[in-house]
């Protein structure tokens, strides 16, 4: 096993009308929650497979007993995410207690079933040649960030839900002084209008909906 990576997942506790909101209205709010429940188990097979260490940034903290399944399931590590409303905050705080023990950290969302054992391997991988490695999203976002030093600065002035998500931070990152570079676009599930495409995943995601 490579010890030098971390890999963090980034994942809400999959509670009924505080999980994927926006897809309440297409799916309920129990049906959101279980999607993100299948969303999140995916990503972290996708993230064991690559033989990294990984570790669970968990929300609002680790009690919830989808966690300590996934802990058990998976043998991942659980860490709450500070409280703080502002993501880059939480990222910023995670990826600096990890990088005292690991060379690199890769931050991933619980929302991109997309995500292949490859796409992960050339974050890594591009953290041999740059401070920081971004996988963006179709929305204007971006899944992935890792990271193999860090700025004070790096999420600065990010308006976190909005389509400017990445066009701020390759804003921040320059000005905090980081080379970065980023991957291949993926998408991910915000929104209605995504679900259709998970029914195209390969192998299928383990979630029944509604026809």
């Amino acid at each position: 096993m490579e010890n030098d990576t971390l890999i963090i997942v980034f994942a809400k506790a999959p509670i009924p009308g505080a999980a994927k909101t926006r897809l309440i209205p297409a799916l309920g709010e129990v049906g959101a929650a279980m999607l993100h429940t299948a969303l999140t188990e995916r990503v972290l097979a996708t993230a064991i497979s690559t033989g990294h260490s990984v570790d669970i940034a968990c929300a609002p903290d680790c009690e919830h007993v989808f966690f300590e399944d996934c802990e058990e399931e998976f043998d991942v590590s659980l860490t709450p995410q500070i409280t703080d409303p502002n993501l880059g905050a939480r990222m910023l705080h995670a990826l600096r207690d990890a990088l005292d023990e690991f060379a690199k950290v890769i931050i991933v969302g619980a929302d991109c079933p997309a995500f292949t054992k490859a796409h992960l391997a050339r974050a890594a991988t591009a953290l041999a040649t740059h401070d920081v490695v971004l996988t963006p999203v179709e929305d204007g976002g971006y899944v992935l960030i890792g990271a193999r030093r860090t700025e004070a600065a790096m999420f600065a002035g990010v308006a976190w839900g909005t389509p400017q998500v990445l066009a701020q931070q390759r804003d921040a990152l320059t000005h905090a002084g980081l080379t970065w570079c980023e991957l291949e676009t993926l998408w991910d599930v915000d929104r209605p209008v995504d679900l259709a495409r998970l029914k195209t995943l390969k192998p299928p995601l383990d979630f029944s909906w509604g026809s």
